[in-house]
């Protein structure tokens, strides 16, 4: 694989079939990003243990969720939020969606310096400031982003990490308020939110671990959860790699984004879904020296996504 391959066309060229929207959006977001840094309403930010351990990308089944990556750990519990009359139980955040809400919540919280985000007058807006129109139907944008901020609101979530022999967790609600909540049946938002506020908590660790990334980048490659939490750890590890390239197994991958993965053909089964998704990730970060070989890919020192300020 080239590090600077184009995924949307790769597929594509020989067979004479058009470009898809999204192959297009991408292609043009890869442009873009080669020929100019960010703007500044252009950054993004995650929280560094959650570059590393993202959050499921399919629906789960239960109402706990755990992801661990050699030293680094992500526990995630599903909570309940008050309808009026009840506690309506919520599922565990998964997919893009919840990926671009933290990402625009944690820069809005680090950008104005303060744990309470505005979220804007409506859902649309919102939807907007995410890069996305909205749609209806069950399976729409408007239903997907009702669905998972209310999980989101309503999650406990553990974050652990070892540091030179020393162990810090993060433990709590990353949400603390959802003020104007009203909800008619524990699955639809009445009222748009005007504000949510992080806990004091997630927010002082947020402060200390944010990652920079490329807003530009996330929204191209948000229709793919695994594309957006490859790009992530890209822009987490690259630029930190010192000295020779790191190797990364097949089987590290696994274990570090396709748990779910079981089974005597498990990486090879994995590696189906990890290539595409790796290519899309690639095209938006066109300064990552990254490369298949045979039984994984290699990480060679590279420049983050976000230049570094002189001075």
């Amino acid at each position: 694989m080239k590090p600077h391959a184009d995924p949307a066309t790769t597929a594509r060229k020989n067979k004479g079939q058009s470009l898809t929207q999204r192959e297009r959006k991408l292609i043009a977001t890869s442009a873009a990003i080669g020929a100019a840094p960010p703007e500044n309403d252009e950054l993004a930010f995650m929280h560094s243990i959650m570059c590393q351990v993202g959050l499921p990308r399919s629906k789960v089944a239960t109402l706990e969720f755990e992801r661990t990556c050699g030293s680094i750990g992500l526990y995630i519990r599903a909570g309940k939020l008050w309808d009026g009359k009840t506690f309506i139980q919520q599922p565990i955040p998964y997919g893009p969606m919840p990926r671009l809400i933290m990402a625009h919540l944690n820069t809005y919280a680090l950008r104005y310096k303060s744990p309470e985000i505005d979220m804007g007058n409506s859902a649309r807006e919102f939807l907007g400031r995410l890069g996305k129109e909205v749609g209806g139907g069950k399976r729409g944008t408007y239903t997907t982003l009702s669905k998972q901020i209310q999980a989101l609101a309503a999650c406990h979530i553990t974050l652990g990490f070892t540091n030179n022999d020393r162990v810090f967790t993060y433990d709590g609600k990353p949400i603390k308020q959802f003020e104007t909540w009203l909800c008619n049946n524990g699955s639809q938002i009445a009222l748009w939110p005007g504000v949510v506020t992080f806990s004091d908590e997630y927010y002082q660790t947020l402060v200390n671990h944010a990652v920079p990334l490329d807003l530009r980048a996330l929204k191209a490659i948000s229709g793919s959860a695994l594309a957006m939490d490859i790009y992530a750890m890209l822009a987490d590890r690259l630029h930190r790699i010192n000295g020779r390239p790191l190797m990364l197994r097949w089987r590290n991958l696994r274990e570090q984004f396709g748990q779910e993965y079981s089974g005597a053909n498990a990486d090879k089964n994995f590696k189906k879904k990890l290539l595409p998704a790796l290519k899309q990730a690639l095209a938006v970060y066109p300064q990552a020296k990254v490369r298949q070989v045979r039984g994984g890919i290699l990480m060679m020192a590279s420049p983050p996504p976000i230049p570094f300020k002189s001075g």
